[in-house]
């Protein structure tokens, strides 16, 4: 199986459904690691859809800023590192904008330190934000500018990297 995946797509591609395939395929204990929080109904809605979807045996960390950190744990702690499904970088990515560019410089670069040197299997599920229009606000074109470096970065780190189109998996990388 590959050490590290990133698995790329856009909104309802189906991206988070290719990842929990593969991490089904896992022979080490799979631990989900959800970045989303709940900051109203709808959304709290489509945790609870997410959850009841996942195998009962996996493992949750709900962390929406310090990635890093959940990686280290894990690092340090584990006598058998697990397999990480990191879901999603995207909101990662707007938490970390939202605490400020202190926190965001300092988690981005830890995060990415962290994944290299992580000695498990970690499947990371993005959204593709580079296919579609350039947005109308600072923030907007921020976030898509952000978000598209941080999936370079993600897709240099990673061995495989698979985007979701409709629910099936195109390798744009492939795995060794």
């Amino acid at each position: 199986m590959v050490n590290k995946l990133l698995v790329t797509g856009g909104i309802r591609s189906g991206k988070t459904g290719v990842a929990e395939q593969r991490a089904l395929a896992a022979t080490s204990k799979v631990v989900y690691v959800a970045t989303a929080t709940a900051g109203d109904d709808e959304m709290a809605y489509r945790i609870k859809r997410h959850q009841s979807l996942r195998p009962e045996d996996w493992g949750l960390v709900e962390e929406p800023v310090r990635l890093a950190q959940v990686l280290k744990g894990f690092r340090v702690q584990a006598a058998q590192t697990p397999m990480l499904l990191i879901d999603c970088m995207s909101l990662w990515l707007s938490n970390l904008l939202i605490a400020g560019d202190d926190v965001f410089a300092q988690e981005r670069q830890a995060l990415l330190d962290q994944l290299e040197a992580y000695p498990g299997s970690l499947i990371i599920v993005t959204n593709e934000v580079g296919l579609g229009t350039i947005g109308m606000d600072p923030l907007t074109r921020r976030f898509a500018d952000e978000l598209g470096w941080l999936n370079q970065d993600l897709a240099r780190l990673c061995d495989e990297v698979v985007m979701s189109v409709a629910g099936l998996p195109l390798v744009l990388k492939a795995g060794g």
